[in-house]
């Protein structure tokens, strides 16, 4: 298969991946990293979900998004790996950095003479701290069975012609609680970004892509949301002294490609070896 033109980004931020789960668009991810070359890419937490990691499912599409991240490195991208709650095992190895992979809890970037303050977002969550995590685990595997039965839903919806449903979507939007607390998220993050004179904040965490200016006491700030690699497919993208959401379409991705994999050039030993040991110890 002919190698596709690759867009050049300055940076792209992917968070919520969760590779690992069942829910995980994994196929369509590979996809979209062999469309771009970007010079920073932020792997903005829950990249790995090791709260439901299982031996038994790691299909060999969840293992070619790491080989593309790889790849990617080996061409030169930057890459920051920002740890979040579902990969909080990384956690012990803040602040290490092997080639260009550099892996730390929060990253200030300088663009075009402007900040961004790129964190996860957990920590504003009180569901994912101390005795809770239990049920927010718990929770977690609940989501990922809704997941799943709304992948089969929507296969016999697209079958019968009609449009596919996001079931854990509607509850999100449906659910007064839910809004109210995702715009407190916002509202947070936007507060201490001001505080701290930073002109962009970037989460992830709470699976809502957004871009938004917030403004208060007369000072504004950029808020950003990357969204998730489960329900929105989407990632933010910084070009030409811009941020854009990038939002995926299944039909950008040939048939193809849903069961073949390009290989992918050759990644250094050592690297390899040190991004396998910090996922075999953190599980």
């Amino acid at each position: 298969m002919q190698s596709q033109q690759k867009r050049s980004l300055e940076v792209c931020v992917l968070s919520d991946i969760h590779l690992g789960t069942f829910g995980c668009h994994a196929l369509e991810l590979v996809h979209y990293l062999k469309s771009i070359q970007p010079r920073i890419l932020v792997l903005n937490g829950d990249i790995i979900d090791i709260w439901q990691f299982k031996k038994k499912y790691f299909p060999a599409a969840h293992m070619q998004v790491i080989r593309e991240i790889l790849s990617l490195m080996e061409q030169g991208t930057l890459v920051y790996y920002i740890t979040g709650n579902h990969d909080e095992a990384f956690r012990k190895y803040s602040g290490i950095q092997v080639g260009n992979l550099i892996l730390d809890d929060k990253l200030v970037l300088e663009l075009d003479g402007r900040k961004a303050w790129i964190f996860h977002g957990d920590v504003f969550d009180a569901t994912t701290q101390g005795s809770a995590k239990i049920i927010a685990k718990l929770g977690g595997k609940g989501y990922d069975l809704l997941i799943w039965l709304n992948h089969w839903t929507n296969k016999i919806l697209t079958a019968m012609g009609k449009e596919k449903r996001s079931f854990s979507k509607q509850i999100k939007n449906g659910v007064k609680k839910a809004v109210a607390w995702i715009e407190d998220f916002e509202a947070t993050a936007a507060d201490l970004a001001l505080e701290k004179n930073f002109d962009y904040v970037i989460c992830g965490h709470i699976h809502q892509p957004q871009k938004k200016e917030i403004t208060k006491n007369g000072k504004t700030v950029t808020y950003l949301n990357s969204g998730d690699w489960i329900e929105n497919l989407t990632s933010l993208e910084y070009s030409k002294n811009n941020w854009t959401i990038y939002q995926y379409e299944q039909r950008q991705m040939k048939a193809k490609e849903h069961f073949e994999f390009p290989s992918t050039p050759k990644i250094p030993d050592v690297l390899t070896e040190k991004v396998a040991f910090w996922i075999q110890s953190a599980l």
